[in-house]
């Protein structure tokens, strides 16, 4: 994300751009495109005026690649590429309505029985993004994954339950044995590691002050209580190899004043000690993060989006730090403008992660 501070009330002159199979799309009427961090699919919508184009054209089409961008000013970006899942006409007034999801479909749609015990996490994703036709972004891992149960023989991957298992579903296994994070942008598939600081945060503010003008027009602010007590995770596993039992804990100290602990506990079979800890760190992250939410609507801009950082400043609580975007949902109509909404979330940054406690399991 580019260190920013997104137009508000400036003139602008947005474009919709889009093209399906290749060809630019003359008749476009709005767009709308969400980018999400859930491990799916992002997902678009395309309103089309049939103009002089047959009906019966746009009904009897068996694929259609489409590509949604944005021309703001001089500057453009590509919000998403993806496949059609379903075309609706409106034969009255005269318009086609497209929707789909981004390029990660196709490893959704994709069924799996293979073995890859002998492979990497990052090999089996570089397999499989060349499969489906993506370009790899993916970071190297050593272990290979049959050695994430830590048994004496190779393991395969899936088991006698694979026939409902996806591409997806494996790689988002392996992000999450590897602590990695895994999506589709664009035509490249990406698997690297989580939480990259990357460039600088986007500050969005809600009123006008001494710290610069408002750029929002919405902005809610959340917060799980139950998150802002203390939480503690707490991994038990046993290891076959070594034929023993152990625990390991993570906590967090909430910034609150409440002494009512919040305890999750996980039972994973065959952890080393070292993957227990690392896997109690990861889930404390991941749920304290759940704890404040801020949503901010806002005129659209194009440097937003998830994974990348925000600051929010001059709301007068302690809600003013950095949060992590999860979802940014553009909407582009030829006469009702460009706008979109924004949802980011962190834990207080008056919390405090405690030193992680290991022993034996009783």
């Amino acid at each position: 994300m580019r260190n920013s501070e997104p137009a508000f009330g400036a003139v602008r002159r947005p474009r919709l751009l889009a093209r399906l199979n290749g060809a630019a799309v003359a008749n476009a009427v709005s767009a709308r495109v969400a980018s999400n961090n859930h491990y799916a699919a992002d997902r678009f919508s395309l309103v089309v005026a049939l103009g002089e184009t047959p009906a019966a054209v746009w009904m009897s089409a068996d694929r259609m690649m489409v590509e949604i961008g944005i021309g703001l000013d001089l500057a453009t970006a590509s919000l998403v590429q993806g496949e059609v899942d379903q075309v609706e006409l409106d034969a009255v007034r005269r318009l086609v309505f497209l929707t789909g999801r981004d390029l990660t479909a196709r490893l959704i749609e994709a069924r799996t029985q293979e073995s890859f015990s002998n492979r990497t996490a990052s090999e089996i994703a570089t397999l499989l993004a060349a499969r489906r036709g993506l370009t790899a972004d993916i970071a190297r891992t050593t272990t290979p994954v049959g050695r994430y149960w830590q048994l004496q023989r190779d393991r395969i991957t899936l088991d006698q339950f694979s026939r409902a298992t996806t591409e997806w579903d494996l790689l988002v296994t392996l992000a999450g044995l590897e602590g990695f994070d895994v999506w589709v942008e664009g035509t490249t598939l990406h698997f690297r590691p989580r939480d990259q600081a990357g460039t600088a945060a986007t500050v969005l503010r809600a009123s006008p002050g001494p710290w610069g003008g408002a750029n929002v027009t919405g902005l809610r602010l959340e917060r799980a209580l139950t998150l802002a007590r203390d939480i503690e995770v707490v991994v038990k596993s046993w290891n076959a190899r070594q034929q023993q039992s152990f625990l390991r804990r993570a906590r967090r100290r909430g910034g609150g004043s409440s002494e009512q602990l919040q305890r999750y506990v996980l039972v994973v079979p065959n952890l080393t000690p070292d993957e227990a800890l690392k896997l109690a760190q990861r889930k404390l992250a991941e749920l304290t993060r759940h704890e404040r939410v801020v949503v901010a609507d806002m005129p659209g801009e194009l440097a937003m989006a998830p994974r990348q950082r925000l600051r929010i400043e001059g709301t007068g609580t302690d809600f003013d730090q950095e949060y992590w975007i999860d979802e940014v949902d553009r909407t582009l109509h030829s006469t009702r403008g460009f706008t979109q909404t924004v949802r980011a979330r962190n834990a207080s940054t008056t919390s405090q992660a405690t030193t992680p406690v290991a022993r034996l399991a009783g």
